[in-house]
């Protein structure tokens, strides 16, 4: 049924308009009457709770960041099965992120382009937002994924990441600090060791007791990967999430013009898949056991969960595919996850 309606209507729709429709039935979702009778379809099998970052996950799959940038939907996702959200990316500054159109399918790929470049409503509007879940039960577990505001200068990154953290991380289950997104000017120079060392650790102390992770690209080399994942253990990080959007086009089945004309911005989706799943085990070989990794991209099935969680992940995220498989998408995760733990 969900092929059908995305064939006919929603694949018709501009792309950012089709998502801030989908948010308001999530939205809906999560409040009473539906949010029970929600919960009730989509609840995650109890074989599938994990446990992670202190804290109990009813499925160790959840919805990766820039799906929910103003952390509005998470009731609703969580209502739907997803163990956690992510919210954001949120920046310490409210932004309008980069001119329209910057969200383009490429359907044959079941990928997507996006140079959104961190519209959100600012870290003073989020607080109130994740103070109130807080007090919410059932509860959803919420991650805080943090970013640079484009009006501040990347010299001056640290005090703009560490602004956010003072103000959000007390209010969220964890904090992930976003220096890999490729739509925001400078942000993934962040990443080179003898910069990426004196944030983390002022953001670090900023988060106090609250778990943070950072988040890298793909397109990183391999030794880079690991010097990061080495650097995160040596300051006490809780966890790490590979990986975020890829600048790379190659392999792609769109036609080449197609893919021009969507023209400069993060592509997500099934393409990534590969390069996940190895910089997933490149950290997975140079961190403890214990240390937290959260794999995303190129995730759409249950087998693909389960590869990745024998690949050596914690917890696994998604969000593109949600756009190709539909409201129910992690009941079939989940189900296929219990079904396979049950053989």
């Amino acid at each position: 049924m969900y092929p059908f309606f995305f064939r006919a209507v929603l694949s018709r729709l501009d792309p950012e308009f089709a998502h801030h429709a989908g948010m308001l039935v999530i939205r809906v979702l999560g409040v009473w009457p539906f949010a029970p009778i929600t919960r009730a379809i989509a609840k995650p099998h109890p074989s599938l709770a994990t446990r992670a970052l202190g804290l109990t996950f009813d499925s160790p799959f959840g919805v990766a960041a820039g799906f929910d940038k103003n952390v509005l939907g998470v009731r609703g996702l969580g209502a739907l099965g997803f163990g956690h959200v992510e919210a954001g990316t949120v920046t310490a500054i409210a932004q309008e992120g980069n001119p329209k159109p910057r969200l383009f399918r490429l359907v044959a790929d079941r990928a997507v382009i996006n140079r959104m470049g961190f519209n959100n409503g600012g870290a003073e509007a989020a607080a109130p937002r994740l103070e109130r879940l807080r007090r919410r039960r059932p509860r959803t577990i919420v991650g805080i994924n943090i970013g640079k505001s484009r009006a501040v200068d990347v010299a001056d990154a640290t005090s703009d990441y560490v602004r956010s953290a003072t103000l959000l991380a007390p209010l969220a289950d964890y904090l992930a600090v976003n220096v890999s997104s490729p739509n925001t000017p400078g942000l993934r120079g962040l990443q080179a060791i003898e910069t990426l060392a004196p944030l983390l650790e002022a953001v670090r102390d900023a988060a106090g007791s609250t778990p943070m992770l950072v988040k890298i690209a793909p397109d990183l080399p391999d030794d880079e990967v690991k010097a990061i994942a080495q650097l995160a253990v040596q300051l006490g990080l809780a966890g790490l999430i590979a990986t975020n959007t890829t600048i790379s086009r190659e392999g792609l089945v769109t036609d080449a013009a197609a893919v021009e004309a969507a023209g400069a911005g993060g592509l997500s989706g099934a393409p990534l898949k590969r390069r996940s799943l190895e910089v997933l085990r490149l950290v997975r070989a140079v961190v403890p056991e214990e240390f937290c990794v959260i794999s995303v991209g190129g995730v759409e099935t249950a087998d693909d969960v389960r590869e990745r969680l024998d690949a050596g992940a914690t917890l696994v995220q998604g969000y593109t595919a949600f756009l190709y498989r539909g409201p129910l998408w992690a009941r079939q995760i989940n189900r296929g996850l219990a079904a396979a733990g049950r053989r």
